[in-house]
């Protein structure tokens, strides 16, 4: 038999395969994500962050001597612990996508890179889930210590202003102005109390009213002039004005000093993921394998 063309003849297993499919399948199979190396990479992420944490808290618990009253204050302890958390985020994803790139065996940086990437994700996402649910309260009670830090500034200040804020009774200052003297009769005290209470709570349109029957009822109580009382009386309205208005600022104040809390805490929280996914896309694209040592698992590709 002859060929016309005076190509060689093929023999019957000899299969061709053209360059640009070869070119295609080397590309899929080099790109291909490895979903067990970054699941490799998450579990690395998250012991490291868990060995950080464990270490700050037994740096942070370190510097505490109960014994004296000379330690740092907790705006301090909040500070360093924003920092330690940012820190230990960077660390933690760096060495969770190295390995997660190493272990996919790719040998294209960006490639290297999106695995180290994804495992940044993927390790946010699971730290997100033990922070919020009961499942995961063992695994997140490492993480939470830190992450409450972030807002200890605003806790610390609402903490501090609350019990203030408690002690401050409009109510009871009239009370205890009206029982100062302490020699009138416990009818005629609780009668004045209420008549005070009513002037001062009630509304404008009877508060002519009631001021007379707190200054008469006052005069009952205490044994004096009704003009007298009526002075008294004035005292009072404006002694609770005052108090009013000093709970009201304190109040201002606190809500001030929480918001600008969580709005720090909140900003740090985006720098601090940033910075951890930046670090996720670097320490994969260290990890990738050397070109070198791929053509030893990658046999080099032969056109046939």
């Amino acid at each position: 038999m002859s060929y016309s063309s005076g190509e060689p003849p093929l023999s019957a297993g000899t299969v061709h395969t053209h360059p640009s499919v070869s070119e295609d399948a080397h590309t899929i199979m080099v790109n291909k994500v490895s979903w067990g190396a970054i699941f490799a990479g998450v579990v690395v992420a998250l012991v490291v962050q868990v060995l950080l944490t464990m270490l700050g808290v037994g740096i942070g618990l370190a510097t505490l001597d109960p014994g004296t009253a000379d330690n740092p204050a907790a705006s301090t302890f909040s500070i360093a612990a924003g920092i330690w958390y940012v820190v230990s985020g960077i660390i933690a994803s760096f060495a969770g996508g190295y390995i997660a790139a190493r272990m996919s065996g790719k040998t294209v940086p960006t490639t290297g890179a999106l695995h180290g990437l994804t495992t940044w994700a993927f390790t946010t996402l699971l730290v997100l889930y033990f922070l919020s649910t009961t499942v995961g309260s063992l695994v997140g009670g490492a993480f939470s210590g830190i992450s409450s830090a972030i807002g200890g500034v605003s806790q610390t200040v609402a903490q501090t202003a609350a019990p203030a804020l408690e002690n401050i009774n409009p109510l009871d200052e009239i009370e205890s102005q009206v029982r100062a003297t302490g020699n009138d009769p416990e009818a005629l005290n609780t009668a004045a109390v209420n008549a005070a209470r009513a002037l001062v709570t009630g509304d404008e349109e009877g508060r002519d009213e009631a001021r007379q029957q707190a200054a008469q009822a006052l005069a009952n109580a205490r044994g004096i002039p009704v003009e007298e009382a009526t002075q008294q009386v004035a005292q009072i309205e404006q002694r609770y004005q005052q108090t009013v208005d000093r709970v009201q600022q304190r109040a201002t104040e606190a809500a001030d000093a929480a918001a600008t809390g969580v709005s720090t805490g909140a900003i740090l929280a985006f720098v601090a993921l940033v910075l951890g996914a930046i670090a996720g896309w670097l320490g994969g694209r260290s990890g990738v394998v050397h070109p070198v040592y791929a053509d030893r698992v990658i046999p080099t590709r032969r056109q046939i």
